[in-house]
């Protein structure tokens, strides 16, 4: 940059020749350098504001273009930006209908190594066998000093795990938050409940999931962060499930029992109060489903569900009650029982070749006799028999709100002849669940409406399509009354409450090459109380049950399902609110039924 000097010589000079003041010279040139730095600045300014505006101008442009952007799109939840905060580890609690806890949440924390961190390797390996014994020492030396960078040790520790390994001081062990599901009753409600394990997991969470039961089917609700953390809530009664597994347990080991199922119903709701299956598990320890053997065997396998049984004289109620519905009897109706009763080329016998001779239809259902019930089932006919059978929802999965009972569709003949009409009606021929049976007797129980098993608490009676009427079921509810006051269920009697059931001794299919076992049965006694005014479906069954307080041993409901239901009526009516009929309660009764150690 050349700058002009404030007192050219020239100008200087002229100014002298002429007699003017030189000095007027200087204050001229500085005034015009003044003016000329005064345009440039304001010229540098003006350029800075326009580039100020034009970045301004593009950064709203850009905030308003997002801030529409985000007002035409769906609102979703913020994600934190630590590590594993992706993971969804909150999960629900599941309470019964009162509110206690029946499955909930747990702190802990899981055990990781980062191996190429570590001092001590051989001494950390011998010092976590000595505190996990289930680890090998050998397995853990080997991932610690080789080419692993991270490697899982536990997925759960206690405290008093977590505390030994800290004391260890390797810094290459580390920890990691986690919340474990908490089964605080135990074993109890096992097979509802189902269990959880986690699913995907990262270092600083992992997604606990449902495995089986409840927790697998509502696994969606469980973990839904819109619900809220909202308590799943079950029909179950803690304090009714508690009694009947526990009755439950001691009749089954008191009748030489390979298995047992219990369930109760309100007939009203279908809530399902109580369901047991024995053997069951720990859900806190839950066991690897089997890979070999009968399935049944497993003590994850649900009795009460997925196992399908011919229910045996428990199905001769239903025959009854449609008969008597088409009018084509009623409970006074006589009909021969006298052999012979042929069909399809098979002769129909009776419990023990008994020959009951003429009887009624009451005393056909109280003497359980095959005979007479075939000859109903031959006048209701086939088509008939599977409509009514149909509307009472045996041709279907029962749609208990576990994974678990998409296995229990009835076993239906493939071609429904009159031998089949027949054998169904004194239930052989068609396998369903107990669960089946129980929703079938409240159909009964509640004057004639199907009711929908579900195991959530409801606020209201839930009656769906009339399948009889009330003066049928009415009829069937005092046909049942009159099994237990002079029929095949005595035992049944609990004084104070009446009871009315049906039993049900059925000889169990082969597994294999066909044919039925001569010395193993499926017994079920189902019952409602009380009689007068039901409210409640109470089915117990066993599998191989043995009655050996006589001379021979004793395989029949009568003998074995029947009293174990008895005790459990007169253990959870009290827990029910069920007030006894102090005009009906006498001394004596089956007392003996109690588990005395596990």
């Amino acid at each position: 940059m050349i700058r002009t000097p404030l007192r050219p010589l020239a100008r200087i000079l002229q100014a002298r020749a002429k007699g003017e003041n030189p000095d007027a010279i200087e204050r001229e040139n500085i005034r015009l350098r003044h003016e000329e730095q005064r345009d440039r600045s304001r010229k540098r300014a003006e350029s800075r504001l326009l580039v100020l505006g034009v970045f301004f101008f593009a950064a709203f442009t850009v905030i308003g273009a997002r801030m529409g952007v985000l007002a035409n799109t769906d609102p979703s939840e913020p994600r934190a930006s630590v590590a594993g905060a992706d993971i969804l580890a909150q999960r629900a609690d599941i309470v019964d209908r009162k509110g206690r806890i029946l499955a909930t949440n747990f702190e802990t924390h899981s055990l990781y190594a980062q191996p190429q961190q570590m001092i001590e390797p051989v001494k950390t390996a011998k010092a976590l066998v000595k505190i996990f014994p289930d680890l090998k020492e050998e397995r853990l030396l080997k991932d610690f000093t080789g080419k692993r960078k991270f490697l899982w040790i536990k997925k759960k520790l206690s405290p008093e795990q977590k505390q030994a390994v800290h004391e260890i001081g390797e810094p290459g062990l580390l920890f990691g938050p986690r919340e474990m599901r908490l089964y605080p009753n135990g074993n109890l409600a096992a097979h509802v409940l189902g269990g959880a394990s986690f699913g995907r997991e990262g270092v600083h969470a992992a997604e606990v999931i449902g495995v089986a039961g409840i927790e697998k089917f509502y696994d969606d609700r469980l973990r839904d962060p819109a619900q809220g953390h909202k308590p799943l809530e079950l029909s179950l009664d803690l304090s009714v499930q508690a009694a009947i597994e526990r009755v439950l347990f001691g009749g089954m080991h008191i009748m030489n029992a390979k298995g047992a199922a219990a369930i109760l119903m309100d007939v009203h709701t279908g809530e399902v109060i109580s369901i047991a299956s024995l053997p069951d598990f720990d859900p806190n320890n839950r066991p690897r489903p089997p890979t070999e053997g009968n399935p049944s065997d497993s003590p994850l396998f649900n009795r009460a569900v997925q196992g399908v049984y011919e229910l045996g004289s428990t199905f001769k109620i239903f025959a009854a009650a449609q008969a008597i519905d088409l009018r084509l009897v009623n409970q006074n109706t006589v009909i021969d029982t006298s052999p012979p009763l042929k069909v399809g080329g098979r002769k129909i016998g009776e419990f023990k070749k008994k020959n009951y001779g003429v009887l009624t239809v009451a005393e056909i259902i109280i003497k359980s006799s095959n005979r007479g019930t075939g000859r109903m089932a031959l006048k209701i006919g086939p088509k008939r028999q599977k409509e009514f059978l149909k509307k009472l929802g045996f041709f279907e999965p029962t749609g208990l709100e576990i994974v678990e009972s998409k296995g229990g569709a009835p076993l239906l003949p493939k071609r429904w002849t009159d031998l089949s009409t027949v054998t169904i009606s004194y239930g052989h021929g068609l396998s369903s669940s107990p669960l089946h049976l129980a929703a079938g007797y409240a159909a009964i129980a509640n004057g004639g409406r199907r009711v929908h098993p579900t195991l959530l608490k409801q606020s209201a009676p839930q009656l769906g399509a009339r399948v009889m009427s009330e003066a049928t079921a009415r009829t069937a509810q005092n046909l049942l009354r009159a099994v237990v006051t002079e029929g095949t269920a005595s035992m049944g009697e609990v004084a104070g409450y009446k009871v009315g059931g049906k039993t049900g001794t059925a000889d169990k299919p082969k597994e294999r090459g066909g044919g039925y076992y001569k010395d193993k049965t499926i017994t079920t006694f189902a019952s409602i109380f009380p009689s007068d005014k039901p409210q409640y479906v109470l089915i117990v069954t066993f599998d191989e049950p043995v009655e050996t307080s006589g001379r021979e041993p004793r395989r029949t409901a009568g003998w074995t399902a029947v009293p174990v239901a008895a005790e459990i009526i007169r253990r959870v009516a009290p827990l029910l609110g069920l007030r006894p009929d102090m005009d009906e309660i006498e001394t004596g009764g089956l007392t003996g039924i109690t588990l005395t150690s596990n």
